[in-house]
């Protein structure tokens, strides 16, 4: 694993150095996505999958007649058993 020192330039860019833009045949004008792990950045060339996931499970919890009122009952109630 190879270290490589990035500095922030005006407007916030950040250039990624030559050699990773070869090896990992990254384009101008390529996307990324950046997660925030507690002051770790992650900067990933593929798209975020975590959006797609969320609105996945929230469809699914929508066609069983969930809603956010009925998940925070339900919470309050095994809060109230374990109490």
């Amino acid at each position: 694993m190879e270290t490589f020192t990035v500095q922030v330039a005006q407007r916030g860019l950040v250039t990624l150095p030559q050699t990773l833009r070869r090896t990992y045949n990254i384009q101008t004008g390529q996307e990324f996505t950046l997660l925030d792990l507690d002051g770790l950045f992650l900067l990933s060339p593929r798209p975020s999958q975590i959006d797609a996931l969320a609105d996945k499970i929230a469809g699914e919890l929508t066609k069983r007649g969930e809603t956010l009122e009925s998940m925070l009952q339900a919470l309050q109630e095994v809060r109230a058993d374990r109490g």
